[in-house]
């Protein structure tokens, strides 16, 4: 089969061959004449790459015959110019050297030519100093820009390192700055300073006294380091890096640290490791009295809190922010003495929830008879540190002697009568106090457990989140990727791991084995990935996993809540998460729990930098056993009868009878909680009323 083609002409059209100009000799069109505005062009070209004399010779030039037409018709136009002609060219030349900075004196040549001279002198001067300063100016602006500055602070609080976490803890950390009205936060990272300012521009507080100071640098060079003076700091907080290697950059940044303060500077420091394999090399490089957190065993071990107890995500989320209530320690003076009942009935704006040991061994919850002993702490949780004023301890009641009896009187002696004397009338009785209504007992952690949890998804984290239920009692089944089982409401829970959509130690066989501590069924260890991996702070590390390991737990999220549709029965679900920013996106069910535990570990960082007491406490309350002291979650109609008019301060005595320190309250029909409400206001308790305590079994 043929097709018809045309070809287009080889002629340039008329336009253009008279655009190109005439042809020469050869037939080819000759180039363009340059006009007087590309000439001009070219000519200046020329002259700037000539040098600064001929700019400034021209540049003369030029002004000279600019400014000399303009002298002279002004001279011309005066009525009270001279009349003669070298007059006029002596006014002219003085009105030209007063433009000009020339001087402008008249009379001999010699003279002119010296004015001349010394006004040249000045100009150069001035110029020259003008130049030095503008140059010296710029040089520290752009200094200034670089964030090569030395920091010259006392008792502020050092960020050392850049992560996806870095926002929330300096969010955190000027929070309780804004508290205490003073201080600053500096944040060394080796990343453009107006970058990091503009991130970070968002976490000022306002109307805060508190200062944000963004220096770059590597965090590993000690004469980076020397910039932010870390001798001086209050607190160092050392995030590990996205990308790989984050834990080995973890200990480089320690050791020149040590480095760069000397091996005894009180310097209280909190660091991260998201491998718990690296955990022994980081605390030794920190040095005695450091804090470094494991980011995946305390995921690990948030994730089983959840899941054995449905909606304590956001209570965890409050009580580690700076928002709201957090937990303070508390040590006025005389405080030792006191018995833990009675501090906690007497304290008129805190919940309080144990004693910290002088030696820093926290006892949450403790018995109400505990006595403090000198050097302890009392550990509430209050808005403020400042302002949470315990009692006085009561004045001890004083029994007086008894009075002197006088002996018997002698059988002898005569017998004196008094005369009767009126009698009182007698004073009725105080009415009996109302005897409390008996309440029923705690429910027992046994029958509340869930006894079978659905795995969705895996990470490196799996092992531990199983190994975690295991010890609670609970048997967790592996799923098979995001797909659900035909029937997820046959689980008690659900359990959704954040990582790649397939990635290593994904099952093969939907529903999976059962296990408890063995995450593949093999015996061996888990598929998750290894230490090293590609992880940043909270995400996942399996390798080859996507930009957004987030991707799998929202496409789990919509199985289930396609499923809760089709059977009209929601299962308890907790979701993982490591961008905050997904959670608007998620599509959670009314009974679903999203935990971005990054966040999470980057509060509890913020947390610790402010109050290293803290840590010991925070390990205790996380602790991975089902039966010991941390957050639960108990139906108010425990503690107080439904439809009753109570008071807080009254349904904390109650829990306290109960074994138990009520620290706030989940209302029925709100998600988020109240911690540490108001002990005088009395409201109507519910039957559907979640109240928040901390306990054990």
């Amino acid at each position: 089969m043929e097709r018809e083609t045309t070809v287009p002409s080889q002629r340039a059209p008329r336009r253009a061959r008279q655009e190109a100009g005439p042809a020469d000799r050869t037939g080819r069109p000759r180039a363009a004449t340059p006009g007087v505005r590309d000439r001009a062009r070219y000519w200046v070209d020329r002259t700037v790459v000539r040098g600064v004399t001929a700019l400034v010779a021209w540049l003369a030039l030029a002004c000279l015959a600019l400014v000399a037409p303009v002298s002279a018709l002004l001279v011309w136009t005066d009525a009270r110019s001279p009349d003669t002609l070298q007059g006029k060219a002596a006014t002219i030349w003085r009105t030209v050297g007063q433009t000009l900075r020339l001087g402008g004196e008249v009379g001999p040549p010699l003279r002119i030519a010296l004015s001349v001279f010394l006004a040249l002198v000045s100009l150069l001067y001035v110029s020259t100093l003008v130049g030095l300063v503008t140059t010296a100016i710029t040089d520290r602006l752009a200094e200034l820009e670089r964030g090569q500055t030395t920091v010259v602070e006392r008792g502020h609080t050092v960020v050392l390192g850049w992560s996806e976490q870095t926002p929330t803890v300096v969010a955190e950390l000027l929070a309780a700055h804004a508290q205490r009205r003073r201080g600053a936060v500096v944040v060394l990272a080796d990343r453009d300073k107006t970058e990091m300012e503009r991130e970070l521009r968002d976490a000022l507080p306002p109307r805060a006294r508190v200062r944000l100071l963004c220096r770059r640098g590597r965090p590993a060079d000690p004469a980076a380091l020397a910039r932010v003076t870390p001798a001086a700091a209050e607190a160092v907080l050392v995030l590990p890096p996205d990308g790989p290697g984050a834990d080995a950059q973890v200990i480089r940044v320690l050791l020149a640290l040590r480095a760069a303060v000397g091996e005894a500077c009180p310097v209280r420091v909190v660091a991260a490791v998201l491998d718990g394999a690296r955990l022994p090399t980081a605390r030794l490089a920190a040095g005695p009295g450091a804090v470094v957190l494991d980011v995946d065993e305390l995921a690990a071990r948030l994730l089983v809190q959840c899941v054995l107890e449905p909606g304590l995500a956001l209570v965890l989320e409050d009580l580690l922010d700076f928002a709201g209530a957090e937990l303070h320690t508390l040590r006025p003076p005389g405080l030792a003495g006191r018995r833990y009942g009675e501090l906690s009935a007497a304290c008129p704006d805190a919940c309080a929830v144990g004693i910290v040991r002088a030696d820093g061994t926290p006892h949450l919850n403790p018995p109400p008879d505990t006595e403090l002993a000198p050097g302890d702490a009392l550990v509430v949780l209050a808005e403020d540190h400042r302002a949470t004023v315990l009692p006085p301890a009561p004045a001890p009641v004083r029994v007086p002697p008894p009075a002197h009896v006088p002996p018997p009187a002698r059988a002898s002696a005569p017998v004196q009568v008094p005369a009767p004397t009126a009698v009182p009338a007698p004073t009725a009785a105080p009415a009996p106090a109302p005897t409390p209504a008996p309440v029923p007992a705690l429910v027992s952690v046994a029958k509340a457990l869930p006894r079978r949890v659905l795995v969705l998804g895996w990470n490196r984290r799996g092992a531990r989140v199983v190994e975690g239920l295991a010890r609670c009692g609970v048997t967790a089944v592996r799923g098979d990727g995001v797909r659900t089982p035909a029937e997820p409401e046959a689980y008690d829970r659900v359990i959704v791991l954040a990582g790649p959509e397939d990635g290593p130690g994904a099952p093969e066989v939907p529903g999976g084995p059962e296990f408890s501590g063995d995450p593949d069924g093999s015996g061996g260890p888990g598929r998750s990935g290894g230490p090293g991996g590609t992880e940043g702070f909270g995400a996942p590390a399996d390798p080859g996993e996507p930009a957004d390991p987030d991707g799998r737990t929202l496409v789990a999220l919509l199985h289930l809540r396609a499923r809760e549709r089709e059977s009209g029965r929601a299962v308890p679900a907790v979701a993982e998460l490591t961008d905050a920013r997904n959670r608007p996106l998620a599509p959670a069910g009314p009974r679903t729990d999203l935990l971005v535990t990054g966040r999470l570990a980057a509060l509890l960082m913020a947390q610790v930098s402010q109050n290293d007491r803290l840590a010991a406490a925070f390990d205790v309350l996380f602790a991975p056993t089902g039966d010991g002291v941390r957050v639960r979650l108990r139906p108010a109609a425990d503690f107080v009868r439904p439809g009753t008019a109570a008071s807080f301060a009254e349904v904390v005595a109650a829990a306290a009878r109960h074994g138990a320190s009520a620290v706030g309250y989940r209302p029925h029909g709100s998600a988020r909680p109240r911690l540490n409400p108001p002990k005088g206001a009395v409201r109507v308790w519910s039957a559907r009323d979640v109240l928040i305590v901390v306990g054990a079994a």
